[in-house]
């Protein structure tokens, strides 16, 4: 068995559920309570994959409201990233895009997913659904609810699947 540590973060705009989704994972629980995030949280969690264990640092980075702010250093020694946008709110997908180009150009080979969230909201769903078919053609694109814990553990693990080496 082996166990690896690996630097997950979380982007996306502000208010579309990032700590909500790092406290679903790691704690297991949902608060209505909204507190702004304020640079960077860091929470861990040991999950086990197999006969491999991954320590996930999982840094919660403050909500851009301007995507070129994004501060590149909080990337910085990450093996990979949980874009996310609220489903409720179609900018907040623009926002999670402009910022997938903005790593991309800098750090090409990053693994990443797209987290499509507050799905539990669906009868205030406003994403074009034309759209999301497009970007899960080209991208891992997973619908989740922080409030009710749907696809959040797969998000997550699936991401940390993938920073491990290739077995063989």
């Amino acid at each position: 068995m082996t166990t690896w540590e690996r630097k997950v973060c979380l982007l996306g705009a502000a208010g579309v559920g990032k700590t909500s989704l790092v406290r679903r994972y790691v704690e297991g629980i949902f608060s209505d309570a909204y507190l702004s995030t304020i640079g960077v949280k860091i929470d861990r969690r040991a999950v086990t994959l197999g006969v491999d264990t991954v320590n996930l640092m999982v840094w919660d980075i403050e909500g851009e409201t301007d995507h070129r702010s994004l501060r590149m250093r909080y990337l910085r020694g990450a093996a990979g990233y949980l874009l996310v946008a609220d489903g409720t709110r179609p900018e907040t997908l623009d926002t999670a895009q402009a910022l997938q180009a903005l790593v991309a150009d800098r750090l090409p080979t990053l693994p990443f997913a797209l987290l499509l969230n507050k799905h539990d909201l669906s009868d205030r769903w406003a994403l074009p659904a034309g759209r999301v078919a497009e970007l899960a053609g080209r991208w891992s694109v997973l619908t989740t609810s922080a409030r009710t814990g749907a696809s959040v553990g797969a998000a997550f693990d699936g991401l940390a699947r993938r920073l491990l080496p290739p077995m063989g």
